[in-house]
């Protein structure tokens, strides 16, 4: 128990009275957790003043085309059923880049988010595993610190929301909802970063990461780091979700707009394309869905934010995640995945459901040869001769680099330890408590898994309802 929780809460307003008139800036908004954030704050606490997004131009994208095509998204569409025009007269843009010095505000933005701001989440990352470390370290290592800086100017400050990872110390197991030691010194980091040319950092990154296992994890632990040097200054909580796959219930059950995680592994199944993969299949993965992480972000926010700050006061760290409360084996997801598929089968699979589950590499890499390479050959050869794009050794060659990454995190087991987390939740008032109470524990896993593929394959692959019988016909002519 953290002590945010151990106060009597009785006389604290509750989730929807806490950010009414409140504003919220948030940075990360375009992402999969961001945009769940903005419709579940918009949908649930309608009442709040206004949301602020930080964001960059992109692909030719201005900052306000961004927005447009963020409200696009399926996941408001609950949002423009039920609460239309509320996004539009709540949401706006500030033109920014977590990746620049002073985040790339201009006095005039700087001087908006200063004046007005009340909560602040910072949810954006590098996400990517193989990020050069010049790369990582600017976006979340010096980003972070620009938020802070940004953040100690606040002038109405109540609550800071630092999203991290479980992942964030995987040298460690179990892991707990503690501050552990730095790998490095974040500053020395940056400076080595900017000093250094790309293939010198390239030859030296190895060396610097030590014994974790890639720019991810080393910057994000770095990043809380950075965070931590202002406890007692700043309101600030850290959150550590784990593995984020599709949602539970908010804003519609299976709700997801990226391949990673298992929707990503199901979905290549489905299609015949992965054919084995390189684990235990007694290797339990943490997945947290993402409704699931953000009411606890919501909550954190309200708990925090209901307390003055006091120059003693700690930072508490909440690990988002499953924990003891509901987990899956590698075997068994495989296997939900067969079940399924026979039910929900994908357009124009290429090969029956595939998905073995290898545990020597020898037998790995040889099982890639014969049913990945060859077959993506063979079928790219016939595409050509057709004189269509070949296109499937491309997609193997995807498919193999994400098995790379993926490698370090599916062949090891760690113990998450959630109770900051269970205890959070169990301090949600009842009034609440339909909106804000997340729990895993009572979700059931092939019913869960069977809405993920459902809203994947419409979501991902926009594939349509009306395309299953002849999905069906195809799956039993190659089944045969």
């Amino acid at each position: 128990m953290t002590f945010l929780e151990e106060r009597d809460l009785e006389n604290v307003p509750n989730i929807r009275e806490y950010y009414k008139g409140k504003t919220v800036f948030i940075t990360g908004g375009s992402g999969f957790m961001g945009k769940v954030l903005i419709e579940k704050l918009l949908y649930s606490c309608t009442d709040l003043d206004r949301i602020y997004l930080l964001l960059r131009s992109k692909k030719g994208l201005k900052p306000e085309d961004r927005l447009a095509q963020i409200y696009s998204s399926h996941c408001f569409d609950r949002l423009r059923k039920e609460r239309p025009g509320v996004f539009e007269s709540k949401v706006y843009f500030i033109s920014g880049d977590v990746s620049e010095v002073g985040l790339g505000l201009s006095d005039e933005d700087r001087t908006l988010i200063v004046n007005k701001t009340h909560i602040i989440f910072h949810a954006a990352a590098s996400v990517r595993f193989d990020d050069p470390l010049k790369v990582a370290a600017r976006l979340n290592i010096r980003g972070t610190k620009e938020i802070m800086e940004l953040a100690k100017d606040v002038r109405n400050l109540e609550s800071l929301i630092h999203v991290s990872t479980s992942y964030a110390n995987t040298n460690r197991d179990p892991i707990e909802e503690i501050m552990y030691p730095p790998h490095a010194d974040w500053r020395e980091t940056l400076q080595v970063c900017e000093e250094l040319d790309d293939h010198t950092l390239e030859v030296l990154t190895p060396k610097y990461l030590g014994e974790l296992p890639n720019t991810y994890v080393f910057t994000k632990q770095l990043a809380e780091h950075v965070v931590y040097e202002y406890k007692g200054k700043l309101p600030i909580v850290i959150i550590r979700p784990s593995i984020v796959i599709s949602s539970h219930i908010d804003p519609f059950p299976g709700w997801i707009d990226n391949f990673n995680g298992p929707v990503g592994i199901l979905v290549a199944c489905g299609k015949g394309i992965l054919r084995t993969i390189y684990s235990s299949p007694d290797i339990v993965s943490d997945y947290i869905p993402v409704d699931v992480a953000i009411k606890s972000f919501i909550a954190a926010s309200w708990i925090r934010g209901t307390k003055e700050l006091e120059p003693t006061d700690d930072i508490p760290i909440y690990n988002s995640c499953a924990g003891d409360l509901n987990n899956i084996t590698i075997n068994e997801l495989v296997m939900i995945g067969k079940d399924v598929v026979t039910t929900l089968p994908l357009n124009n699979m290429l090969w029956t459901y595939g998905g073995s589950i290898t545990t020597s590499l020898i037998l790995f890499n040889i099982k890639v040869l014969f049913f990945h390479l060859l077959p993506a050959i063979f079928i790219d050869i016939l595409l050509w001769i057709m004189g269509k794009k070949p296109m499937l050794v491309k997609i193997q060659r995807r498919i193999y680099i994400a098995n790379l990454a993926l490698r370090y995190y599916i062949t090891q087991q760690w113990t998450f330890c959630n109770k900051n987390f269970i205890t959070l939740r169990s301090n949600i008032k009842k009034v609440d408590k339909p909106d804000f109470y997340y729990e895993m524990e009572n979700i059931d896993k092939y019913e869960f898994f069977q809405q993920c593929c459902a809203a994947g394959r419409k979501y991902l692959l926009k594939e349509k309802e009306k395309d299953i019988p002849k999905a069906k016909a195809h799956y039993r002519r190659y089944y045969i």
